[in-house]
């Protein structure tokens, strides 16, 4: 099988927008994923948070669909938490725009495996809270997520 120039490199193209753009950017040793660089180098990122949005109804201090999403919250976060052993979840809320959002940062490391898991128990969370009266746009997005 001929492969031109071009197919080859479109099949060596990492789908995840998490790869570095050279593997010389990214050393992977067999414990620890090496951080990956950014912005010409001036920045990099050694973990990857998945963030799960909404918009609720309501005043912040009495809103039913805040309540009912805290209760989801509340069932879940064991789960959550058990995506890897350093999981720091964050929970944000708006009351002048009323955003809702719960943001999961994990290793690197750990991100690929939760990645090939559907970010589970994501699915079930976001089909909950999409059920509460007052919630509409539900989102995720995948973003880094690094301490200064």
């Amino acid at each position: 099988m001929n492969f031109s120039i071009a197919q080859f490199a479109l099949l060596t193209i990492s789908a995840s927008a998490f790869s570095p753009a050279s593997p010389a950017f990214r050393q992977m040793s067999s414990l620890k994923a090496e951080p990956v660089p950014l912005a010409n180098g001036s920045m990099s990122f050694d973990h990857v948070c998945r963030e799960w949005r909404c918009k609720y109804t309501g005043d912040k201090s009495d809103s039913a669909s805040l309540e009912a999403i805290a209760k989801v919250v509340d069932e879940y976060l064991p789960q959550i938490k058990a995506v890897s052993a350093t999981a720091k979840v964050n929970r944000l809320v708006c009351g002048s725009c009323l955003d809702f959002k719960l943001m999961t940062t994990v290793p690197l490391d750990d991100f690929g495996p939760w990645e090939g898991k559907e970010f589970s128990p994501e699915k079930e969370f976001l089909a909950k809270i999409t059920a509460i009266e007052g919630v509409s746009q539900v989102e995720t997005q995948t973003i880094t997520n690094v301490e200064i």
